[in-house]
């Protein structure tokens, strides 16, 4: 979705035909009837912010698994990774069988284990909480997947939407905003005026309004 900034006394009109869209801003001024009153508005392309396309890729290593929640205990790092290492090595346990690495934070208390075997991940799919025992006692760790994210295709854009017109110049009226609307969209459907069936309209009489666009 890409965010736009409809501000004071602004309106925002799609159109089913991106035709009428164009025919509206290529005329300009419009003097629209509001509540008895004739004002004069200014139809303008409506210029999509600047934003980034990306493509997201993900790949779920098929040797490597992810342990969060290891007890802290105190003994030193190189133990702990022992313990890891035997851990989840036990097959009898449902383990991935050789471990090639172990890779352990004691302030984040995670582990990254890396299995010699290809394949030896999939043993954990599904298993959440996995038996960890040190010091005659058992634990619960947490083990998930271990995923590579990678961002492709990175690609800068800005636009104008074709069916969107954007209404500036619209006066400070006392009806409420919704009345103001429909006078709006009575105005801009009909074909006498240039106008077309609308899909969507916004209408802000204060402050600003954050509106949303479809790519």
């Amino acid at each position: 979705k890409i965010p736009f900034r409809l501000n004071q006394n602004q309106a925002l009109l799609t159109f089913d035909d991106e035709e009428v869209a164009q025919r509206l801003t290529k005329k300009g001024k419009h003097s629209v009837s509001l509540d008895n009153r004739t004002v004069d508005v200014k139809a303008v392309p409506a210029t999509l912010e600047m934003g980034i396309t990306f493509e997201l890729h993900a790949t779920i290593s098929g040797r490597k698994i992810c342990v969060s929640d290891i007890p802290e205990l105190h003994i030193p790092e190189d133990w702990i990774r022992d313990k890891l290492e035997l851990n989840f090595y036990k097959t009898e346990q449902g383990g991935g069988g050789e471990v090639e690495d172990v890779t352990y934070d004691r302030q984040s208390r995670t582990a990254v284990i890396t299995f010699l075997r290809p394949g030896a991940s999939s043993n954990f799919v599904g298993c959440v909480k996995y038996p960890f025992f040190a010091h005659g006692r058992s634990y619960r760790v947490s083990v998930s997947p271990s995923v590579d994210l990678r961002l492709k295709n990175c690609q800068p854009y800005y636009g104008i939407s074709k069916k969107t017109i954007l209404l500036k110049g619209i006066q400070e009226m006392e009806e409420d905003e919704e009345s103001i609307q429909d006078m709006i969209e009575i105005h801009f459907q009909k074909p006498s005026n240039g106008g077309g069936e609308i899909e969507k309209i916004k209408y802000v009489s204060k402050g600003a309004a954050c509106v949303y666009f479809e790519e």
